[in-house]
């Protein structure tokens, strides 16, 4: 079921590795299939190098296993409480990318003070409260907090990233922890400088509506 889908989730999954997101068996991708409806994840506690498109697991909406023989991930429940709640979101990641999550431990968004954010997210990176791990209540914390950005810090956690696609929601993972990396290192020199909110209207629409082919 879903091989195409499958497929592509297993070669994003291969990202967050590849770009130091995640360590060991940590973090997630998943994908909402448009036509129809139903959700694939990472299975739980498998290490990336032994992942394949056969271990991704689909689900339906509610929870119930359409397929696999896998437990699904330990997120699950909160990746599918955002889907229920954002019709237009096709794919979230979580991570815990080491200068994002910096930020996380210490419940600070992240300011936008580059234009690379202003480009990507349209405005700060915000950081939401703390949630525990196995129910909706992270999903909750996610919708709560993200606003009209991509991604999402949760406290004391890691990164929430969402997207119309799966591919997306990867894209504003790998971003989110560039640019954390850089205003961290923009704090120890000083005091970084935000970018006014109407300049970032700016660059938001001319990244989202002009930019590339």
């Amino acid at each position: 079921m879903l091989e195409s889908l499958r497929e592509e989730l297993w070669q994003l999954h291969l990202e967050l590795p590849r770009n130091d997101l995640v360590r060991w068996t940590g973090g997630n991708v998943s994908a909402r299939d448009p036509e129809t409806g139903y959700v694939i994840i990472k299975p739980s506690g498998i290490r990336y190098e032994a992942l394949r498109p056969e271990h991704m697991v689909v689900l339906d909406l509610d929870g119930t296993v359409v397929e696999g023989t896998l437990k699904p991930s330990s997120d699950t429940a909160s990746h599918l409480y955002i889907y229920r709640h954002r019709s237009d979101v096709g794919g979230i990641v979580h991570t815990h990318s080491p200068y994002a999550t910096a930020f996380a431990a210490v419940g600070k968004s992240i300011p936008v003070v580059l234009t690379a954010m202003a480009d990507e997210f349209g405005g700060p990176i915000p950081c939401g409260d703390f949630a525990l791990i196995g129910s909706e209540a992270i999903g909750k914390v996610v919708l709560d907090a993200i606003g009209s950005s991509c991604a999402v810090l949760l406290k004391n956690h890691g990164v929430f990233t969402v997207g119309a696609n799966a591919e997306a929601a990867v894209k504003a993972a790998v971003m989110t922890e560039d640019v954390a990396r850089t205003v961290w290192l923009a704090l120890q020199l000083g005091d970084p400088v935000e970018i006014p909110a109407e300049d970032v209207a700016k660059l938001h629409d001319r990244y989202t509506n002009v930019y590339g082919q």
